[in-house]
């Protein structure tokens, strides 16, 4: 299964060339980050543009509904954690100046998988910097153009399965720039932090833990908002979720991998997709959380995940009936629509 090439296709966005998927998906994806940028405003405890700091030498920039990562101070080595959605590279040096100041740049780029929202900027941002890309080797072939992650699964309803109808779900090419993460399980650079493989989501996704602290970084192993919410892509009240339905593969370990990150017990939890939980009851609200997981009642992948090895996947089950099919990218193109008004209604009243 042949991967994209991140330079193959391209779509106008704010006067200049972005690369994302061709057709209705990039436009989507577009639409979305359109409407992204056109708050230019605070909301939701956050302000565009900036790591907001939610741990000592963690920095969380928010791009529309998926986050990038900071880890380190100012004036010592540091690492960029995923890369958020395309055309959000200048965002992140911005907001990096911002942080390290002009002309920083980080040991790498860590990507706890790879996923369209979770590298949409790393090609533009390795080749500037000039740095690697760190990820687990059971990621790697989705990174080097030698597989596709098996196709999304819409069929079990809720907000993101409807808007991932038009949304990627194809690998990438990022070349020799792909490095595998440290062996001994340390990060490149950074003392005290240690990353976790955490299979479910993709083969090789991984969380990461700074012990000292109690910070995790949960990435997509699960999230902090109900991504199965359309008022929660507004809200972002805080709630721990299951990881993205229609772009989980393997429920299984998914639910090994939130198991074993619950024995932790962390103290401030952050995650791909959501705002930052913090305080006394953090634990204990991920142990509740783990002890009452349970998968979607429906999908393609639910009873029979795919088959992947180190180059890839290798076999599919079967693709399901879609109950929601009819009128579903309607549905979510109209949601993608509304979410671009609101934003715009803000930037006019303030």
């Amino acid at each position: 299964m042949a991967a994209t090439d991140p330079g193959r296709t391209s779509v106008l966005w704010f006067g200049k060339q972005d690369v994302v998927e061709a057709g209705g998906r990039a436009a989507t994806v577009c639409a979305l980050t359109l409407g992204w940028r056109a708050s230019g405003m605070k909301g939701n405890r956050e302000e565009v543009g900036m790591f907001e700091p939610v741990a000592p030498g963690v920095g969380r920039l928010g791009v529309l509904f998926v986050n990038v990562f900071a880890l380190g101070e100012p004036g010592r080595p540091w690492l960029l954690v995923d890369a958020g959605l395309a055309g959000s590279a200048g965002l992140v040096r911005r907001a990096v100046a911002g942080r390290f100041g002009a002309g920083a740049r980080p040991e790498g780029i860590l990507l706890t998988h790879g996923h369209f929202d979770h590298v949409g900027a790393a090609h533009d941002l390795a080749e500037g910097w000039d740095v690697p890309i760190f990820a687990h080797p059971l990621e790697a072939p989705y990174l080097t153009g030698r597989s596709d992650y098996p196709p999304r699964d819409p069929t079990m309803g809720g907000a993101m399965a409807q808007m991932s109808r038009l949304m990627p779900d194809h690998g990438y090419d990022f070349g020799d720039r792909v490095r595998e993460l440290p062996a001994d399980g340390g990060l490149p650079g950074l003392s005290g932090w240690r990353w976790l493989h955490t299979p479910g989501h993709t083969p090789g996704h991984v969380s990461l833990y700074h012990g000292a602290d109690g910070v995790l970084l949960a990435a997509d192993a699960f999230a902090t908002m109900n991504l199965d919410s359309w008022s929660a892509y507004l809200t972002r009240e805080r709630e721990l979720s299951r990881p993205s339905p229609p772009f989980t593969s393997d429920w299984g370990n998914a639910q090994e991998s939130i198991e074993k990150l619950a024995e932790l017990e962390p103290g401030v939890v952050v995650a791909g997709h959501g705002l930052a939980m913090t305080g006394e009851n953090v634990a204990y609200r991920l142990r509740e959380f783990t002890a009452s997981f349970t998968p979607p009642r429906r999908g393609r992948y639910v009873a029979s995940p795919p088959v992947a090895a180190e180059d890839g996947v290798e076999e599919l089950p079967l693709p399901v009936p879609d109950p929601y099919a009819v009128g579903a990218g309607s549905l979510a193109g109209a949601f993608v629509v509304w979410l671009i008004l609101v934003a715009l209604a803000r930037r006019r009243r303030r």
